[in-house]
């Protein structure tokens, strides 16, 4: 009988996913997310699989001998060294479909939460203030313009949603032009500029790269109307922080909310947390049962690659 496969697991991960690799491997934890500390624990791995926390690095990589494949728990990839992978020839595999329902959702539920001051609502309900029905006046979506920065997976999704649920008009930025999307949710792409010019809530999905760092910046959010929204699903990075906030606090903007942020975690002190006008949650978007799921069976190409078999989702590198 053969030997079974060592795999090492930055995180603990949805059983589906973890009951499947145990029948084909022995499945060991990282003893931390420091470098320092995963470096010894890779020598005799074939294979890596990674969440949200922790970095794949040249270093590990170089550490393992015997690695034939690293895995990618969801979709972002900016913490593994890709080159240091293509440069070893080892495949990398991730699941870019298995949350694009539940970040789409969760853009809907903040979106949602912001136009009707639901969170305020919430509190004032809680505090026993009745009487705040008459000073929390909302707005609707209902025929409203959604703008996407990146028309991928989630981009699309959120414009399904907001289409065919609200009534909304869709246009989008991409470096990348989609008629098929354009023509099933009658998008139209437009310039940055005119998304944040025209749009009533703008969704930030650009992935992360060097060219889309403090891509949202001031200079953008000054063209926004004063009724509007911007919520950023993406990543942090994407947008500069400092300029959302000053926008919020000189009431430039309507509001804003968030599910990622510049530096993770944060805590309560942070600007956005004083802001009523601010509706965030603690980058969980992607968490929901199905997408937890579905992000644990990249149990399923890590396997393939092991096996000799070709994965479904590859990165190309």
């Amino acid at each position: 009988m053969a030997s079974k496969f060592n795999v090492l697991l930055y995180e603990a991960m949805h059983s589906c996913g973890t009951e499947l690799l145990k029948q084909h491997c022995n499945v060991t934890y990282a003893k931390s997310f420091k470098e320092e500390d995963i470096i010894p624990q890779v020598a005799d791995v074939d294979a890596i699989i990674i969440r949200a926390n922790g970095a794949i690095s040249a270093s590990i990589i170089a550490a393992a001998p015997k690695l034939k494949v690293i895995g990618r728990h969801g979709v972002g990839l900016d913490a593994i060294d890709l080159q240091a992978a293509k440069a070893r020839g080892i495949p990398v595999v991730y699941t870019p479909t298995a949350n694009t329902e539940s970040v789409a959702e969760h853009f809907a539920a903040i979106a949602l939460m912001l136009a009707k001051k639901a969170r305020l609502g919430d509190v004032a309900l809680r505090a026993g203030q009745w009487d705040a029905r008459y000073k929390l006046i909302g707005t609707e979506l209902f025929g409203k313009t959604l703008g996407v920065l990146g028309f991928g997976r989630i981009g699309q999704q959120t414009a399904r949603i907001c289409h065919q649920g609200f009534g909304m008009r869709v246009i989008y930025y991409d470096a990348i032009n989609y008629p098929e999307a354009e023509a099933r949710y009658k998008a139209k792409r437009v310039s940055k500029e005119t998304v944040f010019s025209d749009a009533d809530f703008i969704s930030v999905n650009l992935p992360f790269l060097p060219q889309t760092r403090h891509f949202v910046n001031a200079e953008l959010i000054k063209l926004m109307k004063p009724t509007a929204f911007l919520i950023n699903m993406a990543r942090g990075v994407i947008w500069k922080e400092d300029d959302v906030i000053a926008a919020l606090q000189e009431k430039r903007i309507a509001g804003v909310g968030a599910d990622v942020y510049e530096n993770e975690p944060i805590g309560g002190d942070h600007p956005f947390c004083s802001m009523d006008t601010f509706v965030g949650t603690p980058h969980m978007s992607a968490h929901s049962e199905e997408a937890m799921i579905k992000m644990s069976l990249v149990a399923k190409d890590v396997l393939a690659v092991l096996e000799g078999r070709e994965p479904e989702f590859p990165v190309n590198l």
